[in-house]
């Protein structure tokens, strides 16, 4: 295979993985009403509606803005402005609704495909935030690292719809569970290897 082949199947393999993640993400939100969406499920506040805003943030920045291609969008927040809080691209304030977020990921996803789609894998970038490491980075490296951002907040929102309502899986279309799986007695039998195992490290000290 020469290099421009290889060149184009590596971004087919990225694109398609990066969209299997976001199709991922959008789907735990599938069903849910507004409280669902934007309730904080752990301590740090984590929560669906605001993982989706946090990767519209990823995807802009990291496959546009970093190679010369801004972009902007009303409910897009600005982490580097003045005084700006570290966590406002991880929660929606109760005066944004839910289709203006989901809108603000659609069109983020879409300037980043583009930016994946229209430039070698070579090309040459700079992410101010990453300091002197940031200032010459490849789309290939940076494609990797939205991948593996996006596989994170992908996962996280996993557990995230499954406290809420149970919901669990990989993909609208494919679970990646078992079926008609006895579930309430896979969860007793590790709660009672967990309990056994605290036991016997009691008994051994």
């Amino acid at each position: 295979m020469d290099v421009p082949a290889l060149d184009g199947a590596l971004t087919a393999d990225l694109q398609l993985y990066l969209d299997r993640a976001r199709d991922s993400l959008l789907w735990k939100l599938e069903g849910l009403g507004e409280y669902d969406l934007r309730r904080p499920l752990t301590p740090t506040g984590t929560n669906l509606l605001g993982l989706i805003k946090h990767c519209a943030m990823v995807d802009s920045g990291y496959l546009g803005g970093c190679f010369g291609r801004p972009f902007a969008h009303p409910h897009l927040p600005d982490p580097l402005a003045p005084g700006a809080d570290p966590n406002d691209d991880l929660w929606v304030r109760a005066d944004e609704s839910a289709a203006a977020v989901l809108d603000l990921f659609a069109q983020s996803r879409a300037h980043a495909t583009a930016t994946l789609a229209e430039l070698p894998l070579d090309t040459v970038g700079v992410v101010p935030w990453w300091g002197e490491p940031g200032r010459r980075v490849t789309l290939h490296r940076l494609a990797v690292h939205t991948l593996y951002d996006l596989d994170r907040h992908a996962g996280q929102a996993d557990i995230l719809r499954e406290l809420i309502d149970g919901a669990a899986g990989l993909q609208a279309d494919n679970s990646n569970l078992p079926q008609a799986y006895d579930w309430p007695a896979h969860r007793a039998r590790v709660e009672a290897a967990a309990r056994a195992a605290v036991s016997k490290t009691q008994e051994e000290a």
